[in-house]
Order: structure tokens, then sequence, then C-alpha cells
């Protein structure tokens, strides 16, 4: 109930609720009016108390948000969703996979790649945990990527050493089901990733054209790249969603990306999202 406490929770349930009132006083006294006496003599205080009640309980339940944020547009034909739940129970979708620069992939004792990371999931839910063949993979999807830069082992004493420019997305998989790895956060030398809203911006534009030419415009599904371990300080979860969001749009405004794109989030932190806000600004592009 976070959502009744927010300014355009309050004002869309007030509405609502006003609206429902004067519903309900209209046809009381219209019954009034015909059979010229009241609906329930001698009963008006009780009778206004439930009214009221009721009212405010039906602009509750109107302006609740849903299970779920979407908006189906037009030009091109496509849908957005925001949805609670698991990236990788999303198997009727290709799936978009944040890393780093670096691209690397060992999770052991989560000195350089967390555990608790979006990476290491995809690493033990699509590869069983043969981290080998992960990096034979990524390896042939990075070969002939230009700008690459060498990192001297004193700089970086652990993990992969070759760091690609921002952006650059190695594309696993098949084109039934395609995993787009995008690299929009940048390994420091401590093994800190980090990245920025102008990163994320351009990361973001360059992987839509790799989703439209390998997707073949079936259903992309993604979680809120940035948040928590890329250390996108300047932007919380609502404002990283508000860039995909409008990332997306721009692109599909040029050409068709995704028949849809579907944005997972954690339930307990979908919870916490100020959906009306979001539905408000999806329903603005």
């Amino acid at each position: 109930m976070r959502w009744a406490g927010t300014r355009r929770g309050l004002r869309r349930s007030t509405t609502q609720a006003f609206a429902a009132f004067g519903v309900v006083a209209l046809l009381l006294q219209s019954y009034q009016a015909v059979w010229d006496k009241p609906a329930f003599p001698g009963h008006a205080p009780l009778v206004t108390a439930v009214v009221a009640i009721g009212s405010i309980a039906f602009g509750l339940l109107r302006a609740r948000p849903g299970g779920s944020v979407h908006r189906d547009l037009r030009q091109p034909d496509c849908r957005i969703t925001i949805a609670p739940g698991d990236l990788f129970d999303q198997q009727d979708a290709h799936l978009v996979i944040g890393f780093t620069d670096v691209f690397d992939t060992d999770c052991t004792d989560d000195r350089i790649i967390n555990r608790s990371s979006v990476q290491a999931q995809f690493l033990h839910h699509i590869y069983q945990d043969d981290r080998d063949q992960l990096d034979r993979d990524l390896d042939a999807a990075l070969a002939g990527v230009p700008g690459v830069v060498a990192i001297p082992r004193a700089e970086k004493p652990h993990g992969k050493r070759r760091r690609f420019p921002a952006g650059t997305v190695a594309v696993l998989g098949t084109p039934a089901r395609s995993y787009f790895c995008l690299a929009y956060s940048s390994m420091t030398a401590d093994l800190v990733a980090r990245s920025s809203g102008d990163v994320l911006w351009h990361s973001l534009s360059r992987l839509w054209p790799q989703v439209s030419g390998r997707g073949q415009r079936g259903t992309t599904a993604m979680p809120v790249v940035g948040a928590a371990l890329a250390r996108v300080d300047t932007l919380d979860r609502g404002g990283l969603l508000r860039l995909i969001l409008l990332s997306f749009v721009a692109a599909s405004r040029v050409e068709m990306v995704s028949r849809e794109l579907r944005i997972m989030v954690p339930r307990e932190q979908f919870e916490e999202l100020d959906r009306l806000e979001l539905q408000a600004f999806l329903d603005s592009l």
C-alpha cells in the first residue's frame, strides 16, 4: 500500500473516490425525486457513512497499480512490460545479460564476480557453472572487436586483461534463444565494477541494433541493468528503468527492435517501485 501515500496515488484514489461518491449520491437523489421519499428513511447519517467508506474503498481499488506495468505501442507494433519475477524463468525470450568491459566470469569466493549478480546466475542457469565453456563462447563472439586494450598484469592482478569498448555486445546462444552479453560497466584495478548514466545510455544504444539484427524480433527479457553491483549511483532503480525505457522507445522509432521488451524485477524490489509514476512515464512515451 506504499503507492497510496504517493502524490499520484493520492490524486488518483481521491479522484476515483469522489467520482464514486457522486454517482451514488446522484442515484439516491434520483430515487427520492422519482418516488418522493428517501431510499433509507431515518438512516441518513449511516447511509452517508457507508457511501463515504465505500467510495474511499472503491477509489483505492481503482487506483491500485496492477501486477505489472505495461504499454502497447502502435508505431512500431510492440509491447513494453515491467514485471516481477526471475529473469531466467523467461524461457520464451532472448536475454540481455550485463557484463563488465573485460568480460570477467570468475565467481570464486566472490572476489571478481559476485555470485548474487545476474552474470553469475547466467553462468549457473545457462552454462551449469561451466566457466570454461562460457569463456570459449565469449572469446569466439568477441573475436575481431576493434578498440581492445591490453591491461598490464600489474594493473589488474586478477581476472581477464582485455578491455573492450563500452557497449560491446557478445551474442551467445542460438537464433531461437540468444543471449546478449552487454559490457556497460568498467572493471577497475581493485575489481570494482563502475558505470554511469552516460555510459549506460551509450551501451544501450549499441545493444538495440544487435537485438534487432540477431533477435528476429522475438521477445527480449532483461534485468534493470545498472542497479546494485554496477554502481550507477546517480540513478535509483526507477531512474534506471526510465533510462532503459526511453532508450528502447527511441531505438524503436528508428527500426523495430523486438515485439516485446520484458524488464524483470525481483519481487521484493518490484513492490518498492513507484509503479503509478512508471506507468505514467511509459504512457507519455
